[in-house]
């Protein structure tokens, strides 16, 4: 009988839900993604909604970045509607705007954040995507923000959506990636939709020109060097939306995987620091194995099935499903979007940023994507809906996933960014959103932790003070130090680890190529570890 009463608690146990809670209207986050529609259908006001959450002032708690848009025509923030907001995280799910003190109203039409400490003097750094409008700020440690982006060499003459922090040629400095989307400006005014019924709609991609994505070279001393044609990306026009990183063959050089909307997306593999050789073809995660492009929004490129080796997730519109790429080894990639489960449970929803993270601390990783429709109109012209709500896709352990009732449903929103981290210290992943015209949303993590959890903080010596690009193997799951998850986001969080004993033996591979094993480290708390 006691058997019996152990398999029924272990059963209920495995079944309770991932559950979330939102805390913005209480917490002090108040903040209205500003995309400013026109008539005219203008592409750049469908896209914008970056997050970044980093702890900018070094007192543990994570805080949150939003990029905002400006006024169109002119692309300039002429309102403080459209400032760019940064909210300091004080505890107790209570959060105040620091904006006007930092130095981070920003200018120009906002799109993406990508945070790090490009200078390794222990305080992140912000760089801001935009259109024709890059921002880089250095941060003082003082809680303000320097803006050197005209003495820094980073240019913008291309509309940038995203952006992503690596050390390309593992020199303990890093480098810059820039996402850039396509050729446009607000004088673009064809006509897209339905004349006769006076429906316009935002135009198909197809419409736009391609154009290549940018790679810096930090030089230090707060400069970068432009050194796009040198490592072959200049040959690679595409309409890049997000960038993602990991050394996906184990080489010791972290390769970028680059979403590209209705065209085949790139894997760059890192050819030892010198250059990158597009691979996504050969590798498997161009396109889905139906061989048709996708609108390829979001992405993370992170270890699913704890075999060792990161996959990759990708967002899209409704219709195409979520493509999910098994990393196989030996530099292959397989598409198991339908082995998952993911195709048939994704296929009415419109991704826009994702993320893989153990929600619920049973050691496998789970799916949250933030969804909407592209086009505001869609109801009109398909049997698809425009606002919907964020999804979390339980990961069953077995290489399958399943759509759990996380509590998000009635938040139906036009979803675009997202970021993940420990907002309150409880050991439990939280998430941020942004949604087109509409308030920010704070998602507590209130699911019922089924192991230990630990959270490790890295502090590079030899490597970039981030250790960003490091390798964590904890029992038979691997994760890696990256700030570059989701749509044209960010999350310069420490590495979290669920399910989990009273003590777990750590092995840290860094960047520079020293190996560090830790025995016995107590859970249920956050560690700092440093390179020796």
């Amino acid at each position: 009988m006691l058997w019996r009463l152990c398999l029924l608690s272990f059963v209920a146990a495995a079944q309770e839900p991932i559950r979330f809670e939102n805390k913005a209207s209480e917490s002090g986050v108040k903040f209205v993604l500003e995309n400013s529609p026109t008539p005219r259908k203008h592409l750049v006001e469908t896209m914008p909604g970056g997050i970044a959450v980093f702890d900018y002032n070094s007192d543990g708690r994570p805080d949150i970045f939003f990029t905002n848009g400006a006024a169109l025509p002119s692309m300039e923030k002429n309102s403080e509607k459209f400032h760019n907001r940064l909210f300091r995280n004080d505890g107790s799910w209570k959060f105040t705007d620091v904006t006007d003190q930092a130095g981070l109203a920003g200018t120009g039409y906002s799109m993406g954040a990508a945070a790090a400490d490009f200078d390794n003097d222990g305080h992140p750094d912000l760089f801001v995507a935009g259109a024709y409008r890059n921002l880089l700020y250095r941060n003082r440690g003082d809680g303000t923000f320097e803006d050197i982006t005209a003495k820094s060499g980073i240019n913008s003459k291309y509309w940038s959506v995203a952006a992503g922090w690596f050390d390309f040629d593992n020199d303990g400095r890093l480098d810059l990636f820039v996402v850039n989307y396509a050729k446009w400006t607000p004088a673009y005014d064809r006509y897209c939709g339905d004349a006769a019924r006076q429906i316009r709609i935002y135009c198909h991609p197809k419409y736009f020109e391609p154009v290549p994505d940018q790679l810096y070279r930090n030089l230090g001393g707060g400069r970068f060097e432009e050194i796009s044609d040198a490592v072959g990306l200049s040959r690679h026009p595409g309409r890049g939306m997000s960038a993602v990183f990991a050394d996906y063959d184990g080489d010791g050089f972290v390769d970028v995987f680059v979403t590209n909307d209705k065209l085949e997306n790139f894997l760059f593999h890192n050819r030892a620091g010198k250059s990158f050789e597009e691979v996504a073809l050969a590798a498997g995660v161009a396109l889905p194995d139906d061989g048709r492009p996708v609108s390829g929004m979001g992405a993370d490129f992170r270890d699913y099935n704890n075999d060792g080796l990161p996959d990759l997730i990708v967002t899209a519109l409704s219709g195409e499903t979520f493509p999910l790429f098994h990393n196989l080894g030996k530099s292959q990639f397989r598409d198991a979007t339908h082995s998952s489960k993911l195709a048939s449970a994704t296929r009415v929803y419109s991704g826009w940023s994702v993320g893989l993270a153990d929600f619920d601390n049973d050691g496998w990783r789970d799916l949250f994507t933030a969804n909407s429709h592209v086009n505001d109109l869609v109801e009109k012209f398909e049997p698809y809906v425009y606002q919907q709500p964020n999804t979390v896709f339980r990961n069953l352990g077995d290489g399958t996933f399943t759509l759990t009732d996380s509590g998000m449903s009635p938040a139906k929103a036009a979803h675009r960014g997202s970021a993940f981290a420990d907002f309150d210290g409880d050991g439990r992943v939280d998430v941020v959103v942004s949604a087109l015209g509409g308030p920010a949303e704070l998602w507590r993590n209130l699911s019922p932790a089924k192991g230990a959890w630990l959270d490790i903080r890295l502090v590079g010596r030899k490597s970039n003070r981030d250790g960003l690009g490091a390798r964590i193997r904890i029992g038979n799951q691997t994760n890696a130090m990256t700030s570059s998850v989701g749509y044209a986001s960010s999350s310069l969080t420490p590495v979290h680890f669920g399910g989990l004993a009273e003590k777990a033996d750590v092995e840290i591979r860094w960047p520079s190529g020293l190996r560090r094993i830790l025995k016995s480290v107590p859970t249920n708390r956050t560690v700092t570890i440093a390179e020796e």
